[in-house]
């Protein structure tokens, strides 16, 4: 972590040196940084999927939620990357709409495993 956090600290430091001479540069930099950090902090979504493999190993799940809980991650990841983008470049009102969607992706997305939940319900209620 304190990788990256000197990674982004070095990335604002240098946009904000080249925003006042070339304004493009200053974006282009930061684009960069973004993806530098986002390529550091791929070890930790490995560690995530390979602890959600152990627990689906100890509770019999459906390897379809593991897709779907992946999938949320990434909506996650791509709607708050988006929007901070839009954000520092003063479009709030994009920003906000990008960060509905991806609320909307997401419930869209987790919808199967809340009729499955449901449905377990419904079973023990029904027993």
């Amino acid at each position: 972590m304190v990788q990256i956090a000197l990674v982004g600290i070095s990335v604002i430091l240098l946009a904000i040196i080249f925003k006042n001479y070339k304004s493009e540069y200053s974006v282009y930099i930061s684009l960069a940084g973004c993806i530098l950090i986002f390529y550091l902090g791929l070890s930790k979504l490995e560690l995530i999927i390979s602890t959600i493999k152990k627990i689906q190993a100890y509770i019999n799940l459906n390897e379809s939620y593991l897709g779907i809980l992946i999938k949320i991650i990434g909506i996650t990841y791509i709607a708050e990357f988006s929007a901070d983008l839009c954000k520092d470049f003063g479009h709030t009102a994009v920003a906000n709409q990008i960060e509905l969607v991806g609320k909307l992706t997401i419930l869209a997305t987790g919808m199967p495993i809340l009729l499955a939940l449901l449905d377990t319900i419904n079973k023990f209620l029904t027993s």
